[in-house]
C-alpha cells in the first residue's frame, strides 16, 4: 500500500476553542501541514470568529478580525489546503448560552451546553451564525455544522411536554433540528454540503433514519479517537448508514486532544494505533467508501474546561499520523520522512528537552512543554517530600510555627534557591516562546494552570525559611515610669 491512501481528504482539524494560533504561527505550520500530506482544513471557530451585530458579543477578547480570517484562507489557498468551517449548532454551545442574553434559549436551564430545538429564536440564531461564517468563506464546499454530544436533549420543559405526545422520541427531535440546521444552509448556500458529527445518529432506528430526510441533506463524520477502536463494528455502522440514504462518509481520528483533558504532549502511539484502525475500516470497503478522514485535535474537550495538547506539541504526532495515512502503515519510509520533515534524528528515541530537538515551527514550545510536563512538579515534589532535611527538620509543623534548627537552613535553602532559579530561567524562555504563537489569555492559562502552582510551591518554602532565618526583631521595651518629683501636675 505504499505511496497510497484510501482518504482522499486528509483535513487537519484546528480546534480554536483554546490558544487559538496567531495568523503568523498559522502562515509557518500550514505549509509543514502540506508537506506531511493534509490537503484540507477543518476550522472550528467557536469564539475566535468576528461575529457581528446582535452576536458580537460572541466574540473572544483576541477574536480573529475578518481581514484574518481572509489572511488565513489566503495561507491556506496557497498550500492547497481546503478549508471546511465548522460551527456549532446543537449540543457544545456553552459559548453562545453562557451569555446572559442567548441563555432563555438553554435546553435546560443551568446547563449552557444544549440548544432548546422548540423556540423559533433557537434556528434564527444558529442560523445568523451561519450565514455570517459562510459570507467569509465564499469559496467552501462543505460545513460542519456540529451537533454532536447534544446532551440533555429532551430533559427540558419544553421537550418534556413535546414528548409526551405519542409517537414523539428525543431521536425524532435531534433529526428535526438537524434538518432544519441543515435546510437552512442549503437554502442559503445549494453548492455547500453541511457535515455532523455522527454520534446522536449512531442508535436511531433504520427506518426513522431514512424517513426523516436528514441522510439527502447531510454527511455523517463516524468519529472513533480509541486505539483500539471496534472495526467490525464501524463497517456495520458504515452500512446501516448507506441502507439509511448517505450518499457519502466520513471518518474522524484523533492526533491530539483525546487522551485526556489536562495532556500536556500526545502519546504519539496511542494515535498511530486509532490511524492503523481507520486504515482497516477504509479498507475492508470498496476504493472511496469514506469521502475523506479529519484528523481532530482537539484544544478544550469542552468550552469550559481546561487546555489539553496545545497544537505545537502535537505535530509530531500528527506528522506520524499523516504519513501512516498516505504509506498505509508507519514504515522506516514514514519514520523517515517525519524525521526529516521535522528534523528530528529519531521519532521514537527523541528526546524533545534535548536543545536542537527538532526544526518544525513550535519545536521550542513542544521541548520546553516537555521539560515542564515531565520533570517540574516532580523535581519541587522530590524537594518538599523526599528531601530528608525538609522532612525532618521543616515539616508543615515546623513550618507553621517557625522552627528549625539554624544549620538546618544552610542545608535546605541553597537547593531551593538552586531549583527555583533553574526552573524560572526555563519558564521565562517558555514564555517568550508562547507569546509568538498565541494570545495573552491562552499564554496566562496555560502557565497558571501548568506552572504556577509547583513554582508557588517552592516560592513558599522559601519564604517560611526567610522568616525563620531572619526572625523578627523584638518589640522596643516600654518606656520607663515618669517620676513623679518631676511631674508638675502633681506639684503642692
Amino acid at each position: 500500500m505504499s505511496g497510497s491512501t484510501p482518504f482522499k481528504m486528509r483535513l487537519v482539524h484546528l480546534d480554536l476553542k483554546g490558544a487559538p494560533p496567531k495568523v503568523s504561527y498559522l502562515s509557518e505550520i500550514f505549509p509543514l501541514f502540506r508537506a506531511l500530506g493534509a490537503n484540507g482544513l477543518l476550522i472550528e471557530y467557536e469564539d475566535m470568529f468576528p461575529y457581528e451585530g446582535p452576536l458580537r458579543l460572541l466574540r473572544a477578547k483576541y477574536a480573529y478580525s475578518p481581514s484574518e480570517i481572509k489572511e488565513i484562507l489566503h495561507l491556506a489557498g496557497l498550500n492547497e489546503l481546503e478549508v471546511i468551517p465548522l460551527v456549532q449548532t446543537f449540543g457544545h454551545m456553552e459559548f453562545v448560552l453562557k451569555h446572559a442574553a442567548f441563555a432563555h434559549l438553554r435546553e435546560v436551564g443551568p446547563f449552557p451546553c444544549t440548544l432548546n430545538p422548540h423556540e423559533a429564536e433557537s434556528l434564527a440564531l444558529v442560523g445568523a451564525m451561519i450565514d455570517q461564517v459562510l459570507e467569509l468563506h465564499p469559496g467552501a464546499r462543505w460545513l460542519h455544522v456540529g451537533c454532536d454530544e447534544v446532551y440533555y436533549l429532551g430533559e427540558g420543559e419544553a421537550s418534556r411536554r413535546w414528548l409526551q405526545q405519542e409517537q414523539n422520541s428525543t431521536g425524532k427531535l435531534c433529526l428535526s433540528h438537524m434538518r432544519a440546521v441543515a435546510s437552512h444552509v442549503q437554502t442559503q448556500r445549494p453548492s455547500v454540503t453541511p457535515l455532523v458529527w455522527d454520534d446522536m445518529l449512531r442508535d436511531l432506528p433504520e427506518d426513522q433514519l431514512a424517513a426523516s430526510g436528514v441522510p439527502q441533506l447531510v454527511e455523517p463524520v463516524l468519529w472513533d479517537y480509541a486505539a483500539d477502536l471496534d472495526v467490525h463494528g464501524k463497517v456495520l455502522l458504515m452500512q446501516k448508514y448507506w441502507r439509511c440514504g448517505f450518499p457519502r462518509l466520513w471518518a474522524a481520528s484523533a492526533f491530539k486532544g483525546a487522551t485526556g483533558p489536562s495532556q500536556a504532549v500526545p502519546p504519539i502511539r496511542h494515535h498511530l494505533r486509532n490511524h492503523v484502525q481507520w486504515l482497516q475500516v477504509a479498507g475492508s470497503r470498496p476504493t472511496d467508501s469514506l469521502q475523506g478522514i479529519i484528523l481532530t485535535g482537539w484544544q478544550r474537550y469542552d468550552h469550559f474546561s481546561v487546555l489539553c495538547e496545545l497544537l505545537p506539541a502535537g505535530v509530531p504526532s500528527l506528522a506520524a499520523c499523516l504519513q501512516l495515512l498516505l504509506h498505509g502503515g508507519f514504515d522506516g519510509d514514514a519514520k523517515a520522512k517525519v524525521e526529516n520533515l521535522l528534523g528530528i534524528s529519531n521519532l521514537e528515541m527523541m528526546d524533545p528537552v534535548r536543545e536542537g530537538a527538532g526544526s518544525f515551527p513550535g519545536s521550542n514550545i513542544l521541548a520546553l512543554v516537555t521539560q515542564v510536563s515531565l520533570h517540574l512538579r516532580s523535581s519541587v515534589d522530590a524537594l518538599l517530600e523526599g528531601n530528608t532535611y525538609v522532612t525532618g527538620w521543616f515539616s508543615p509543623y515546623h513550618r507553621r510555627r517557625k522552627l528549625i534548627h539554624p544549620v538546618m537552613v544552610q542545608h535546605i535553602q541553597p537547593a531551593a534557591l538552586s531549583l527555583l532559579a533553574q526552573w524560572s530561567t526555563l519558564v521565562r524562555e517558555l514564555e517568550v516562546a508562547l507569546q509568538l504563537a498565541f494570545y495573552p489569555d491562552a499564554v496566562e492559562e496555560w502557565l497558571e494552570e501548568n506552572v504556577h502552582p509547583s513554582l508557588q510551591r517552592l516560592q513558599a518554602l522559601l519564604q517560611d525559611l526567610s522568616e525563620v532565618a531572619t526572625p523578627s526583631p523584638p518589640p522596643p521595651p516600654p518606656p520607663p515610669p515618669t517620676s513623679p518629683g518631676r511631674d508638675t501636675a502633681q506639684d503642692p
